[in-house]
């Protein structure tokens, strides 16, 4: 299977001022997540943007979509997240400094440009709703559900010898 994130700039290179539109979707080929939110292994990633050349290398201005799926960090639902962001990028000629992205066989692959975009764009503790109550610390019942829920008051544990006499 080839690299969907690859991009060929073949016709943008070394040729300053030129400009071309990206629009690609693809099913995406591994997650992208940070382990309390992602886009899931097939989910569609959707990237729109452009490429421009410019004397040090191609720019990419570009906007990643797409859907994330998680849970409530409060009652634990499960949630479809909207992800969309924008990122640029400058991936140069040659390589200058360790940080830079370099364009390889006159092709940029915009996979960890795009995986790091989406994966810090992410919530680490995403919640259904503004107003949502969590779950009771004592049963685990969704508050939401049953907003009357109480509990007996706790018996002072000092009393518990008296409990015992009892039996």
């Amino acid at each position: 299977m080839s690299n969907p994130y690859l991009i060929p700039v073949h016709d943008l290179m070394h040729k300053a001022g030129t400009l071309r539109r990206i629009d690609i979707e693809f099913p995406a080929p591994e997650a992208l997540d940070n382990s309390i939110a992602g886009i899931p292994q097939g989910g569609q990633i959707v990237i729109d943007g452009r490429l421009e050349s410019v004397h040090e290398g191609i720019l990419v201005s570009a906007n990643v979509s797409g859907e994330a799926n998680s849970e409530c960090s409060r009652c634990l639902d499960p949630l479809k997240l909207d992800v969309d962001v924008e990122f640029q990028e400058l991936f140069a000629y040659s390589l200058t400094d360790e940080d830079d992205l370099v364009i390889s066989d006159e092709s940029i692959n915009l996979e960890q440009v795009v995986r790091d975009a989406v994966v810090l764009s992410l919530p680490f503790q995403p919640i259904c709703s503004e107003d949502c109550e969590g779950l009771c610390v004592d049963c685990g019942m969704k508050l939401q559900d049953n907003p009357q829920h109480v509990h007996e008051a706790p018996v002072d544990p000092r009393w518990n010898a008296l409990k015992n006499l009892m039996e």
